[in-house]
């Protein structure tokens, strides 16, 4: 009796392993491995304002060592120049005309002398251009002249002679006040200084300020070419930056 032999099919090993490869491979694309997301934590906050305060102490700080330095450095030459104020004197007042004109403006010219005295030990005056002289009476400016230009040494006196004109509206109704006035002897005037000038220590010329002055005068007659006696004079000065 023939035999008869059992054919299995047989798998082909190569195609197995190619199938579960493939299988383990879709798993993964459906289940992607999770990754860990890294925790953001926010940046601290800038130290903004300690900077402005620290800049701003700073700038204090300078701010009052640059002012200690300077008011040192003022009491420093204070004490080595020691400056005096210049004084001034009205010597004489002398009118060369006052009258009415026509349109009835009052015309006015004046001769002034005045002593200028600079009492300092070690500083000079320049006198500027443009320095003015004025004399008013109670209601109106009479008249104004120009000062000179010139320099004051140390410890200095000077005699200025200074020409006054001017024309005043309302000529009849100041007339008539001064001749008022006249009756009783005493004429009050106003004397104005406006003077600017340039301060010299030692061989430094210094910057320009004023000398603003006023002197209050009384005097018994505004009468053309005839002498004028200043019964009382009243001077002030003072330094203007």
């Amino acid at each position: 009796m023939a035999d008869y032999q059992k054919i299995r099919p047989v798998m082909d090993v190569e195609a197995a392993a190619s199938t579960k490869e493939k299988g383990s491979s879709s798993h993964q694309q459906q289940n992607p491995p999770q990754r860990s997301i890294p925790v953001m934590h926010p940046n601290p906050p800038k130290k903004s304002r300690s900077c402005f305060c620290k800049c701003f102490c700073w700038t204090v700080s300078i701010l009052v060592l640059l002012l200690i330095i300077l008011v040192a450095i003022g009491g420093i030459l204070y004490l080595v120049f020691q400056p005096k104020l210049p004084k001034y004197l009205v010597d004489s007042l002398r009118i060369r005309d006052l009258r009415l004109n026509l349109d009835l403006t009052l015309y006015a010219q004046f001769d002034v002398k005045i002593t200028a005295n600079n009492p300092n030990k070690k500083i000079g005056i320049y006198y500027e251009k443009g320095g003015k002289l004025s004399v008013w009476d109670e209601r109106a400016k009479l008249c104004e002249g120009f000062l000179p230009k010139f320099y004051q040494g140390h410890q200095n006196v000077t005699k200025l002679d200074v020409a006054l004109t001017g024309q005043t509206q309302y000529g009849s109704t100041l007339m008539k006040a001064i001749q008022e006035q006249q009756q009783t002897g005493r004429i009050p005037l106003d004397l104005k200084v406006d003077a600017p000038v340039a301060i010299k220590l030692g061989k430094l010329k210094l910057r320009k300020v004023k000398i603003l002055g006023q002197c209050l005068l009384v005097v018994d007659s505004l009468s053309a070419n005839n002498k004028i006696s200043i019964k009382a004079s009243n001077c002030s000065f003072n330094l203007k930056l």
